[in-house]
């Protein structure tokens, strides 16, 4: 819904209070040519077909609607309507309570901090979605027996194999969700470590450092590197954040492995190098 303020006009009492107002189409309020929230300044061609500022750049002034020659000018009037109207935040049901302008919809969405996160838990049958807060609050109450609880800056051992390849954990205190995943290719074992989290926190929140023990135990790797945060638990190699096992280390363990593993928060300086 959006949220249209009817400014005073000069015979209105300036008390008057914001209207709401439903758009059947919100498309409306959308730059015809890329598709993206106008923002101002807004621009029309001589027959009344919008662009936005970029969008009127990048058509060299020659309207794809009409392909009137003729250039731009500023709608003022649509301008107006932007900047009066309000819409509510899509993450309303999971906790946000903010109101911004249409323009800014898209940037407040990336910086939200209640946009949902997935439980993580390996279980068929929960599909709980929430806010950050929220879904430590489920892990908790649903899932304690699912997750390794951990300290942070203390080590523990873990062991993964062929038949289980997502370990969850959950810090003790402030409830922060980890998961360690384990993507078996042709090449070995990619293990990636993730913080489900909002993205609107951005990478660099947490480290962690990992040493995995093969079938002898005087032949590790180690490694530390920057936790990802993701929203949602994924079965897709990753890009980055993660250790690589070749293959021919893994033969005699049926892909078995142990890690040792230490989560810590960026700005601590406890993670061994």
């Amino acid at each position: 819904m959006a949220e249209k303020q009817t400014p005073p006009a000069e015979n209105q009492s300036s008390s008057s209070t914001p209207v709401s107002l439903t758009l059947s189409d919100p498309d409306v309020l959308e730059c015809p040519i890329c598709c993206e929230p106008l923002k101002i300044p807004i621009f029309q061609c001589e027959n009344g077909h919008l662009a936005c500022s970029p969008c009127c750049e990048k058509v060299k002034k020659i309207c794809p609607s009409c392909k009137s020659k003729n250039g731009y000018s500023r709608c003022r009037a649509m301008e107006r309507v932007i900047e009066a109207c309000k819409v509510s935040c899509p993450n309303t049901k999971y906790g946000c309570k903010e109101n911004t302008s249409f323009g800014n919809r898209s940037s407040h969405e990336k910086q939200c901090l209640f946009a949902p996160c997935f439980c993580p838990v390996p279980l068929n049958d929960c599909n709980y979605v929430g806010s950050d807060k929220n879904l430590r609050n489920h892990i908790r109450a649903k899932h304690k027996d699912h997750v390794i609880p951990i300290v942070f800056d203390t080590p523990l051992t873990i062991v993964m194999g062929s038949s289980e390849n997502i370990v969850c954990f959950q810090e003790k205190k402030d409830g922060e969700l980890f998961v360690v995943q384990a993507f078996r290719k042709s090449y070995g074992l990619a293990v990636s470590v993730s913080c489900i989290a909002p993205l609107a926190h951005g990478l660099g929140r947490f480290c962690c450092y990992m040493d995995v023990i093969i079938f002898d135990p005087s032949i590790k790797l180690k490694q530390a590197f920057t936790v990802r945060e993701i929203q949602k638990v994924s079965h897709e190699e990753p890009k980055d954040s993660f250790m690589l096992i070749p293959s021919y280390m893994l033969l005699l363990t049926d892909w078995s492995f142990g890690i040792d593993i230490c989560f810590s928060r960026r700005n601590d300086s406890s993670i061994r190098a």
